[in-house]
């Protein structure tokens, strides 16, 4: 654990007379329950996933408001975001938090030696995430409701329960238990070296749940151009609401002629680490449905001038896991939006958001309506703390 550090004073005083007094940074590893596989570890690309590791900024004002944010990351990568939101978090001492796109770039700069995407804007998304819940909780309302939202609600699917590492009849029992909470859709990984499996796979959980249940499949980008397209017809008769990942995430060419050869829709985004990427796959006209996620982008900051582009060209808005933030950038997308539901981060918050016929609510509680818990802080591995 680190001791804090005291930032050099600002230049000037905020106009708004309040300033940042106080960041604190925290390195979270969440256990999972069981080690998790999809396509990509069955292809020898990766190792069973066996934890989450977060970083968690909380940032607190002179004149005592409070703001919390995360970032995360999957297998590599977690203390090196750290480390670098460490090196860069004095530069937010005394700025004016409504500052946020101000703060961003001042922030991405401090940074740039390193880049300005990838793991140097995600360090930052926990503190640009915690700007905005800030902002939020100040004015006493929900983000969705600060940023301006077009519903209350907003569909959802279940993802937690269909991994490759499950056995089937797990995954149509999870699958079971989702429709029954009150989840709206749900997506199944496929991918597997067995196309034929993946098939067998899909066809059980379709005549499972029966015609009226949206259903997705993610394939991880394990498919190359010849297989997607070859599967992807295949899958043709399920009505799936959409296939996610077909191929590898940078190939927006590919993507582009799969979408416009297929009836299912096209998902991608998850991977992408910058709108600049994204901004690719918007140009070339590769996805009918857009799957950013905030921390992986840079935060709420970056997420919004992406989904500003995507709504101009007609998307559909999917984003990818981080449900307690995505919940809220959702309901203020224009066009009606999906978001994942995932289990694996409830023990992290005091809070849960509720879900009821097949929707996603918006929390009342202002900001972003969560509060850290006991065993997030007993999960905590490093912290560093700066002040004014």
């Amino acid at each position: 654990m680190t001791s804090p550090v005291t930032a050099p004073a600002p230049l000037s005083a905020p106009a708004s007379g309040d300033g940042i007094a106080n960041v604190e940074l925290s390195s979270v590893r969440l256990p999972l329950a069981v080690p998790v596989s999809d396509a990509k570890v069955l292809t020898g690309r990766q190792k069973p996933m066996t934890e989450v590791a977060f970083l968690f900024a909380e940032i607190t004002t002179e004149q005592g408001h409070e703001g919390v944010g995360f970032s995360y990351s999957k297998r590599a990568g977690g203390p090196a975001q750290f480390a670098h939101a460490a090196e860069v978090a004095p530069l937010l001492i005394g700025e004016d938090p409504s500052d946020i796109g101000k703060i961003w770039t001042k922030l991405v700069w401090g940074g740039a030696s390193v880049g300005r995407s990838g793991l140097a804007t995600q360090a930052i998304a926990a503190i640009d995430v915690a700007l905005w819940d800030l902002k939020a909780r100040r004015a006493g309302l929900p983000l969705a409701k600060l940023l301006g939202a077009h519903r209350d609600s907003v569909r959802c699917y279940n993802t937690s329960g269909g991994f490759l590492h499950a056995p089937l009849e797990q995954v149509l029992d999870n699958a079971t238990a989702s429709v029954e909470q009150g989840i709206g859709g749900i997506k199944i990984k496929v991918g597997q070296p067995d196309t034929a499996e993946d098939l067998r796979r899909v066809t059980a959980v379709r005549e499972h749940l029966g015609d009226g249940v949206p259903l997705m499949v993610d394939a991880n980008q394990q498919w190359d151009r010849a297989t997607a397209l070859r599967v992807g017809r295949a899958l043709e008769r399920f009505d799936l609401t959409w296939i996610e990942e077909p191929l590898d995430a940078y190939d927006a060419e590919g993507h582009a002629a799969l979408a416009a050869a297929l009836d299912t829709p096209v998902a991608s985004g998850e991977m992408l680490a910058s709108v600049a990427e994204h901004a690719e796959l918007i140009r070339h006209r590769s996805v009918d449905i857009i799957q950013p996620d905030a921390p992986r982008v840079g935060g709420i900051t970056q997420f919004l001038k992406l989904a500003a582009l995507a709504e101009h060209h007609g998307l559909d808005l999917a984003p990818h896991f981080a449900m307690e933030i995505h919940l809220h950038l959702a309901a203020a997308y224009p066009i009606e939006p999906w978001v994942e539901h995932f289990d694996w981060l409830d023990p992290l918050f005091n809070e849960r958001l509720e879900i009821r016929d097949g929707r996603m609510l918006v929390p009342q509680r202002p900001g972003l309506g969560i509060t850290l818990s006991d065993q997030c802080r007993a999960w905590t591995v490093d912290k560093a703390a700066f002040a004014g």
